[in-house]
Protein backbone atom coordinates (compact mmCIF):
# COMPACT_ATOMS: atom_id res chain seq x y z
CA UNK A 1 0.00 0.00 0.00
CA UNK A 2 1.29 3.47 -0.85
CA UNK A 3 1.91 6.16 1.73
CA UNK A 4 -0.69 8.97 2.04
CA UNK A 5 1.67 11.49 0.41
CA UNK A 6 2.50 9.43 -2.67
CA UNK A 7 1.92 10.76 -6.18
CA UNK A 8 -1.52 9.96 -7.63
CA UNK A 9 -2.84 10.29 -11.19
CA UNK A 10 -5.56 12.75 -12.23
CA UNK A 11 -8.83 12.06 -10.45
CA UNK A 12 -12.21 13.74 -10.19
CA UNK A 13 -13.04 16.41 -7.57
CA UNK A 14 -14.72 13.94 -5.19
CA UNK A 15 -11.72 11.61 -5.29
CA UNK A 16 -9.40 14.57 -4.69
CA UNK A 17 -11.41 15.61 -1.61
CA UNK A 18 -11.29 12.05 -0.27
CA UNK A 19 -7.53 11.84 -0.83
CA UNK A 20 -7.05 15.20 0.92
CA UNK A 21 -9.00 13.83 3.91
CA UNK A 22 -6.76 10.76 4.02
CA UNK A 23 -3.54 12.80 3.87
CA UNK A 24 -4.67 15.40 6.39
CA UNK A 25 -5.98 12.81 8.87
CA UNK A 26 -2.65 11.01 8.85
CA UNK A 27 -1.07 14.00 10.67
CA UNK A 28 -4.11 15.54 12.39
CA UNK A 29 -3.30 14.81 16.02
CA UNK A 30 -5.79 17.33 17.45
CA UNK A 31 -8.70 15.80 15.56
CA UNK A 32 -7.81 12.31 16.79
CA UNK A 33 -7.26 13.49 20.39
CA UNK A 34 -10.73 15.04 20.50
CA UNK A 35 -12.38 12.02 18.89
CA UNK A 36 -13.53 14.03 15.87
CA UNK A 37 -14.53 11.94 12.86
CA UNK A 38 -14.57 13.33 9.33
CA UNK A 39 -17.66 11.52 8.07
CA UNK A 40 -18.02 13.13 4.66
CA UNK A 41 -15.97 15.26 2.30
CA UNK A 42 -16.63 16.64 -1.14
CA UNK A 43 -15.67 19.63 -3.25
CA UNK A 44 -15.99 22.64 -0.92
CA UNK A 45 -17.74 20.72 1.86
CA UNK A 46 -17.11 18.50 4.87
CA UNK A 47 -19.05 16.91 7.71
CA UNK A 48 -17.29 16.38 11.04
CA UNK A 49 -18.71 14.69 14.13
CA UNK A 50 -17.76 14.71 17.84
CA UNK A 51 -19.33 13.23 20.98
CA UNK A 52 -19.21 15.61 23.96
CA UNK A 53 -17.19 13.96 26.74
CA UNK A 54 -17.02 14.85 30.44
CA UNK A 55 -13.53 16.34 29.97
CA UNK A 56 -15.03 18.79 27.42
CA UNK A 57 -17.38 20.41 29.94
CA UNK A 58 -16.78 23.87 31.37
CA UNK A 59 -17.57 25.09 34.89
CA UNK A 60 -21.27 25.32 34.05
CA UNK A 61 -21.50 21.67 32.99
CA UNK A 62 -21.90 22.43 29.28
CA UNK A 63 -19.51 21.87 26.40
CA UNK A 64 -16.76 24.48 26.31
CA UNK A 65 -17.31 26.91 23.44
CA UNK A 66 -13.71 26.54 22.33
CA UNK A 67 -14.27 22.84 21.70
CA UNK A 68 -17.43 23.51 19.69
CA UNK A 69 -15.40 26.02 17.70
CA UNK A 70 -12.67 23.41 17.22
CA UNK A 71 -15.21 20.97 15.77
CA UNK A 72 -16.50 23.67 13.39
CA UNK A 73 -12.95 24.72 12.48
CA UNK A 74 -12.05 21.11 11.72
CA UNK A 75 -14.94 20.76 9.26
CA UNK A 76 -13.86 24.12 7.79
CA UNK A 77 -10.27 22.90 7.35
CA UNK A 78 -11.30 19.75 5.47
CA UNK A 79 -13.77 21.67 3.28
CA UNK A 80 -11.41 24.47 2.30
CA UNK A 81 -8.53 22.09 1.51
CA UNK A 82 -10.75 19.73 -0.51
CA UNK A 83 -9.43 21.03 -3.85
CA UNK A 84 -5.87 19.94 -2.92
CA UNK A 85 -4.60 23.49 -2.45
CA UNK A 86 -3.10 24.12 0.98
CA UNK A 87 -5.49 26.56 2.63
CA UNK A 88 -5.45 28.11 6.09
CA UNK A 89 -7.98 30.08 8.09
CA UNK A 90 -7.63 33.84 7.94
CA UNK A 91 -10.46 34.43 10.37
CA UNK A 92 -13.62 33.00 11.89
CA UNK A 93 -16.66 34.28 13.71
CA UNK A 94 -18.79 32.01 15.85
CA UNK A 95 -22.29 32.43 17.25
CA UNK A 96 -23.33 30.03 20.02
CA UNK A 97 -27.09 29.63 20.03
CA UNK A 98 -27.68 26.65 22.36
CA UNK A 99 -25.62 24.64 24.83
CA UNK A 100 -24.26 21.15 24.19
CA UNK A 101 -24.22 18.61 27.02
CA UNK A 102 -22.22 15.56 27.97
CA UNK A 103 -23.12 12.69 25.65
CA UNK A 104 -24.40 14.93 22.86
CA UNK A 105 -23.32 13.91 19.38
CA UNK A 106 -22.41 17.12 17.56
CA UNK A 107 -22.09 17.38 13.79
CA UNK A 108 -20.54 20.28 11.91
CA UNK A 109 -21.46 20.70 8.26
CA UNK A 110 -19.22 23.12 6.39
CA UNK A 111 -20.07 24.44 2.92
CA UNK A 112 -18.16 26.80 0.67
CA UNK A 113 -20.02 30.03 -0.14
CA UNK A 114 -17.45 31.60 -2.46
CA UNK A 115 -13.88 31.18 -3.65
CA UNK A 116 -12.26 34.16 -5.37
CA UNK A 117 -8.62 33.71 -6.29
CA UNK A 118 -6.94 32.76 -2.99
CA UNK A 119 -9.75 33.92 -0.65
CA UNK A 120 -12.75 31.80 0.33
CA UNK A 121 -15.77 32.11 2.59
CA UNK A 122 -17.37 29.10 4.26
CA UNK A 123 -20.34 28.58 6.57
CA UNK A 124 -20.46 25.89 9.25
CA UNK A 125 -23.63 24.71 10.98
CA UNK A 126 -23.14 22.78 14.24
CA UNK A 127 -26.10 20.67 15.35
CA UNK A 128 -26.76 18.11 18.05
CA UNK A 129 -28.18 14.62 17.56
CA UNK A 130 -31.73 16.02 17.68
CA UNK A 131 -31.03 18.39 14.79
CA UNK A 132 -31.05 21.47 17.03
CA UNK A 133 -28.60 24.20 16.07
CA UNK A 134 -25.83 24.67 18.64
CA UNK A 135 -23.55 27.11 16.79
CA UNK A 136 -22.97 28.89 13.49
CA UNK A 137 -19.51 29.73 12.24
CA UNK A 138 -18.35 31.72 9.24
CA UNK A 139 -14.78 31.08 8.17
CA UNK A 140 -12.54 33.04 5.85
CA UNK A 141 -9.77 31.13 4.14
CA UNK A 142 -6.52 31.92 2.39
CA UNK A 143 -4.90 29.56 -0.14
CA UNK A 144 -1.14 29.40 0.04
CA UNK A 145 0.50 30.08 -3.28
CA UNK A 146 1.52 26.97 -5.28
CA UNK A 147 1.16 24.48 -2.38
CA UNK A 148 -0.76 21.24 -2.57
CA UNK A 149 -1.85 18.84 0.14
CA UNK A 150 -0.60 15.91 -1.96
CA UNK A 151 1.39 15.69 -5.18
CA UNK A 152 -0.34 14.81 -8.44
CA UNK A 153 1.29 13.39 -11.55
CA UNK A 154 1.50 16.91 -13.01
CA UNK A 155 2.93 18.58 -9.91
CA UNK A 156 5.13 15.92 -8.36
CA UNK A 157 7.79 17.77 -6.37
CA UNK A 158 6.38 21.24 -7.15
CA UNK A 159 5.00 22.58 -3.87
CA UNK A 160 3.24 19.57 -2.37
CA UNK A 161 3.52 19.11 1.39
CA UNK A 162 6.52 17.07 2.35
CA UNK A 163 6.42 14.22 4.90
Amino acid sequence: MSSPRSVVPDVDAQQVAERVREVMLAEDHATRALGIAIDEVGPGRALARMRVRRDMLNGFGICHGGLITTLADTAFAYACNSANQVTVASGVSVDFVAPAHEGDELSALCEQRTQQSRTGVYDVLVRNQHGHTVALMRGRSHRLKARQVFATAETSGQGARQP
